[in-house]
């Protein structure tokens, strides 16, 4: 055979498989399988969603080893995490797909977007046709755009600073959502030219806060004071956007925007209070404001108002108090003006003038949210923002018992001359509403009194410190957290401790520890925080159905 023919009948035998893989390539179509997803083409942000992933063999071959993969629309979540893609092998499907045969498989999520976003869930279906070796592959898609997203985000911002003073802005945010929001993140884009001064509640880096919480039908702010820089006439352009950090993404739900214009000033505003520029108020002061005004304009000013905006939560309204301003209820605005003041009839270039007025702040610790005052005042075209820090609390509670089931006491009660009774003690250190770190509690132990050194819980046992030779109990408390007792678990210590009466102690109480004193530095004042709470004796049980009585000492055997 020559090689000619040789090389023919190569190439024909070639030609042939060749022929025969496709011939069987082409012996099923994948048009035969219809694939497609099921959902709603828009939603609102906060509604479940759900995706129904549906799939039917219009053909004659059975469809083996079938494997459905399930991408989510980018930032979807599932379980309080963002769903990533869900693979669902041929056992979950069922096995393989016959003629005829149609199957659909469900998947819900949450979607998370701005308003607008097209949000695309793609399906892809892996299969072998029965008798071939070749894997198919179909693919779909289906797009869902978030029409709403039921969050007011926005800014609380002058329209016109002076340059150089200091100013405040808030972010106003609330939420119709119909579920809980968590991981809620809040950015800020400065404009050139700004100086960030602090923020209430703290920032991360001075342009993002944490908002950890919330609900439906919830509000909350964030202040923010800083300065602006700039020439007379620039505008500048804060930017600000609202979204959430899950998983080490952010995704964004809102952002907005606001120019102010930097006007030439006119007149200079300072503020007193109680004749302190720096003031820190505590609850239940008198705070006596006086606000001074300085004409800085080089020109005559006539007929002027003043008016002065408070805002926080400690404030009562019901007591105000000014000879010449009149009060606003539910604007909480106090106004001045130039009729019952000369100088804010007349006020001639460099001449200064002065209003006041008194406010009470209320006792009552548990309706605070934010822990500042604020006021801003307004004369003229000028706008002056002041913020009053308030002081935490500390409060230290001091209890004893007998009955109880942590060391389980032993001796008379009434305690009876030259017989041992052993007590409990239980401090408590609670702290209102900003963080304070370094707290320690101390209290001095009569010589009579004896530590047996039970502690419980165990791990205060480092923290809470005997010193036998002078009788002092120290306990090192170290940070409290705001609310820490108010809002969420006090930090406390129970303690045993034992007394031996004699007869000098008869038909009287005995004491068991001194006055304790609890103090901590408060992170948002940078003021030393102290409180005392009263001493304790064997008539102070706590336990109930315990009379008076039963804490004086009686003769007893002797």
């Amino acid at each position: 055979m020559s090689k000619l023919i040789k090389v023919l009948l190569f190439a024909v035998l070639i030609l042939t498989v060749v022929g025969y893989v496709l011939f069987q390539r082409n012996v099923y179509s994948k048009e035969v399988l219809k694939l497609e997803i099921i959902g709603p083409q828009e939603i609102s942000l906060g509604e479940e969603t759900e995706y129904v992933v549906k799939y039917k063999n219009n053909g004659d071959f059975r469809l083996e080893n079938p494997t459905l993969l399930f991408e989510p629309p980018a930032f979807s979540v599932k379980d309080d995490k963002i769903y990533q893609k869900e693979i669902l092998t041929s056992d979950k499907l069922g096995g393989a797909i016959y003629p005829g045969e149609e199957r659909t498989f469900s998947f819900k999520m949450k979607l998370i977007g701005k308003e607008g976003d097209p949000k695309i869930a793609k399906a892809t279906l892996n299969y072998q046709p029965k008798n071939l070796k070749v894997t198919y592959e179909s693919t779909t898609s289906f797009t869902t755009v978030i029409k709403s997203v039921p969050l007011t985000f926005e800014f609380d911002l002058p329209s016109k600073l002076e340059a150089d003073k200091n100013f405040n802005f808030k972010l106003n945010y609330s939420s119709n959502i119909p579920w809980l929001l968590t991981d809620l993140r809040a950015q800020v884009e400065y404009p050139s030219g700004f100086e960030f001064v602090e923020s209430l509640p703290k920032s991360l880096d001075k342009t993002e806060w944490d908002i950890p919480v919330l609900n439906k039908n919830e509000a909350g702010s964030i202040d923010v004071t800083g300065r602006l820089s700039g020439n007379i006439g620039d505008a500048k352009v804060f930017r600000a956007k609202l979204g959430v950090w899950k998983d080490g993404e952010f995704t964004l739900l809102k952002e907005i925007e606001k120019g102010v214009e930097i006007q030439k000033p006119s007149v200079s505003i300072r503020q007193e209070i109680n004749g302190n520029p720096k003031y820190v108020a505590k609850p239940g002061d008198w705070l006596h404001y006086e606000i001074f005004f300085q004409n800085i304009s080089g020109e005559d000013r006539y007929n002027l108002y003043m008016i002065n905006k408070l805002d926080g939560d400690l404030f009562d309204f019901n007591a105000i108090k000014s000879e010449t301003g009149s009060f606003e209820q539910g604007d909480n605005s106090i106004i001045f003006d130039w009729r019952k003041n000369s100088k804010l009839q007349y006020l001639a270039p460099m001449e200064e003038g002065k209003a006041e007025f008194w406010i009470k702040l209320k006792d009552d610790l548990s309706q605070i949210k934010k822990p500042s005052l604020s006021n801003r005042v307004m004369v003229g075209q000028a706008t002056q923002y002041f913020t009053t820090k308030i002081s935490s609390k500390l409060e230290l509670v001091q209890k004893v018992y007998y009955m109880d089931e942590i060391f389980g006491n032993t001796g008379p009660i009434p305690p009876a001359v030259s017989e041992t009774t052993t007590y409990t003690i239980t401090w408590q250190a609670k702290n209102y509403y900003s963080d304070v770190k370094n707290v320690v509690a101390t209290a001095m132990m009569p010589k009579n009194v004896k530590f047996t050194g039970q502690i419980f819980p165990e791990q205060q046992a480092g923290k809470l410190v005997y010193d036998q030779e002078s009788g002092k109990l120290t306990w090192n408390i170290g940070d409290l957290k705001t609310g820490q007792g108010v809002i969420t678990a006090p930090e406390n210590v129970s303690f045993q401790v034992s007394i031996t009466p004699t007869r000098d102690d008869v038909a009287k109480s005995v004491q068991l520890m001194g006055e304790a004193r609890i103090s901590g530095d408060d992170n948002w004042t940078d003021m030393v925080l102290e409180a005392e709470t009263a001493a304790l004796d064997t008539v102070s049980l706590s336990d109930q159905n315990m009379s008076e009585e039963k804490g004086k000492v009686i003769s007893g055997n002797e």
